[in-house]
């Protein structure tokens, strides 16, 4: 009888891994199937930058003085609406 408890617990745990490690799988594989765009600070062309809507590009600051520019252009996410409801 012991010998019968034994194996049944030993097949029910391998079968329990095994759904895990096949339920992961298919959870994996959704996630895969949707690529997210970049997001807006990895962004270093104007028209990528300015050709999507939640993108705002910043212009280079340049020093009047010396004609020097003191911070290079960059792109970044625009503020998100807050919306009262």
């Amino acid at each position: 009888m012991s010998n019968w408890l034994h194996r049944s617990l030993g097949i029910s745990a391998v079968a329990a891994v095994l759904a895990a490690f096949a339920f992961g799988g298919v959870s994996a594989q959704e996630k895969k199937g949707v690529p997210k765009p970049p997001v807006c600070n990895s962004l270093k062309d104007e028209t990528a930058c300015t050709g999507r809507d939640d993108c705002s590009w910043v212009s280079a600051s340049i020093d009047p003085k010396t004609n020097k520019e003191k911070r290079k252009a960059y792109c970044r996410s625009k503020p998100k609406s807050k919306t009262k409801t």
